[in-house]
């Protein structure tokens, strides 16, 4: 199993007074090597990061150990082929957005800044994120010029409250083939911006196709990956899946050799979270246990390996979550002891 050396290991390879500050801080010393114990923290409304149920819930994330925060931002445009990128009711709004990176910041977690950018015209779904993108040069310009008015606003926020970590980019995979365009237009300037450390979000299919993992710090990936074909598979069954992409990962990181991030991953309350993990559920009865063996299946296989830097759950949503829903949130669901378990340990 490729997975981190003991910490007892450790600490006869650090002098007398790094062993005191990592039983104190861990982080401290272990600094990007130590895992990401992250969760994503979303919400599609104009203020709802600035209520007093946001900072509730905030403040429950600590209860599981979670030490990152990723807060997702939301603009949208109106097509695949659109060139206008904007704000909507569903964008939370500058203002709550600062309020929730100050409380986190509060609350000891360290923030990664997640802008995302979805279709108001998604095709009855046949089209998303990833399908971004155009046939003509000047199509392209115009677009990546959008992108960075976008991208830039929310860096300098990033810079501004001393955020920890910006993504870049969620998901834009037909984007990507740009790669001198992401290069010059977006990494190159968000450096004269922001000062932190950097990460794209790539869809988990898409991670091994770009070309600009040198100009980051991380590899992120969003880790929907398939895991077993059929209904309510067992944790034994959960855990072989992972076998083929812990191994392509493993594999990955050593071409690489950049520290791998989940910067999103997830499983719905539902008898088919593990087969296709990126579909919300439209169950009307939540299925808790397959949610709590999907969990547990990545801890005990995946938790630990050497080249994963951390994990972000998705969702953590507002404290109204409840145990009977069938969707992403692990909020106030068997799921949650899962993830203290192995956070806390």
């Amino acid at each position: 199993m490729n997975c981190t050396l003991p910490l007892m290991f450790k600490f006869f390879t650090f002098p007398l007074l790094s062993i005191f500050i990592l039983l104190l801080n861990p982080a401290t010393v272990l600094g990007s090597n130590y895992p990401h114990k992250g969760i994503c923290y979303a919400s599609w409304q104009k203020n709802d990061y600035s209520s007093s149920s946001s900072d509730r819930s905030l403040k429950k994330a600590t209860k599981l150990g979670t030490e990152y925060i990723a807060i997702v931002i939301t603009q949208y445009q109106d097509s695949a082929s659109s060139k206008n990128i904007k704000k909507t009711s569903k964008t939370p709004s500058d203002k709550s957005l600062i309020h929730a990176i100050n409380k986190a910041h509060d609350l000891n977690f360290k923030v990664m800044l997640k802008p995302h950018l979805d279709l108001l015209e998604p095709y009855n779904d046949s089209l998303c994120r990833s399908d971004i993108g155009f046939y003509t040069e000047k199509d392209w310009e115009e677009w990546f010029n959008a992108y960075q008015s976008f991208i830039l606003h929310y860096a300098r926020i990033a810079e501004d409250l001393n955020v920890e970590l910006f993504c870049i980019g969620t998901e834009l995979s037909f984007t990507t083939e740009k790669n001198d365009l992401w290069v010059n237009k977006i990494i190159n300037e968000i450096k004269n911006i922001y000062s932190g450390k950097l990460v794209y979000a790539a869809n988990w299919d898409n991670y091994k196709n770009i070309q600009f993992w040198n100009e980051l710090d991380y590899v992120g990936i969003d880790a929907y990956f398939p895991l077993y074909p059929k209904r309510n598979p067992s944790l034994t069954q959960i855990k072989r899946g992972w076998e083929k992409w812990k191994a392509e990962l493993r594999a990955w990181h050593k071409k690489i050799n950049k520290p791998i991030l989940f910067t999103e991953i997830g499983y719905t309350s539902s008898e088919y979270s593990a087969y296709e993990p990126w579909k919300d559920s439209i169950e009307r009865t939540a299925n808790n246990e397959m949610q709590t063996k999907c969990y547990k299946a990545f801890f005990e296989t995946i938790w630990g390996c050497s080249w994963l830097a951390g994990v972000y759950w998705w969702h953590w949503g507002l404290d109204s979550a409840d145990q009977n829903n069938s969707h992403f949130s692990p909020q106030n669901k068997p799921t949650e002891k899962i993830i203290k378990h192995y956070y806390k340990n």
